[in-house]
């Protein structure tokens, strides 16, 4: 039996109603299995997060579906169990700041920064931006959620960087660097998000595999911040 179909069928009817009720089961459905718990919830947490903000803007976008695809890839075996989900999300009378809370509560109590949510953060920007625009609503609704999540002002502006650059990308933004850091600095600073980024070190956080399209997004984005002022320093 496949994962969703145990949680599916551990809970029953109540999922047919509140998706609420399929989150908290998580822990005691995989309650001897930490690491399979962990890759379910966090697996849960943003298909509901995903959904909700999907709908922030008031119209859930084809091309947000596919976003979403696009860093959920979905074994055949558990296409319906994840649609399921997704619509059951979308119903849900209960507000996003409850799921965001959860997701929040998977790097433990009081931690800020947690590199886990940044890559929760992520994956809801790649769906944001899929249709060629982020809405002014879906941007509120990711900030809200990095509120929730403890992301401090710095940290959230170098994600963002990342992702919503009108007047053409900051380099210097996206590594959360001031423009007359040091290169020495800035190619130290480069390294350590580097490392962190890695697929490995997402997989070592429990993010599933499904959802490695954002650490190779994140690494490119950073590939070329520091490119890009390599090149410059050089011809300074």
């Amino acid at each position: 039996m496949s994962l969703f179909s145990r949680l599916f069928d551990a809970i029953g009817d109540t999922a047919s109603t509140a998706f609420s009720g399929i989150v908290e089961a998580v822990r005691t459905v995989f309650s001897g299995d930490p690491e399979t718990r962990r890759r379910v919830a966090f697996s849960i947490a943003v298909i509901a997060l995903s959904a909700k903000m999907a709908k922030a803007d008031g119209i859930v976008a084809p091309e947000e579906v596919r976003a979403f695809q696009e860093i959920f890839t979905v074994p055949e075996a558990e296409a319906q169990n994840v649609a399921r989900l997704y619509n059951l999300a979308k119903q849900d009378v209960a507000g996003y700041e409850i799921y965001a809370q959860r997701v929040a509560g998977m790097c433990g109590s009081g931690v800020a920064n947690c590199a886990m949510l940044e890559d929760v953060l992520d994956g809801l920007f790649h769906i944001a931006k899929a249709d060629g625009v982020i809405h002014h609503k879906e941007l509120e609704f990711i900030a809200n959620v990095a509120d929730i999540f403890r992301v401090d002002e710095a940290h959230f502006d170098r994600i963002l960087a990342r992702h919503v650059h009108p007047d053409g990308i900051d380099p210097y933004a996206v590594l959360g660097l001031a423009v007359t850091t040091p290169f020495d600095e800035v190619k130290k600073r480069y390294r350590a998000l580097a490392s962190e980024s890695h697929p490995d070190r997402l997989r070592a956080r429990g993010v599933p595999d499904e959802f490695l399209t954002i650490a190779n997004d994140r690494m490119a984005a950073l590939n070329d911040a520091f490119a890009v002022i390599e090149k410059a320093r050089a011809a300074a």
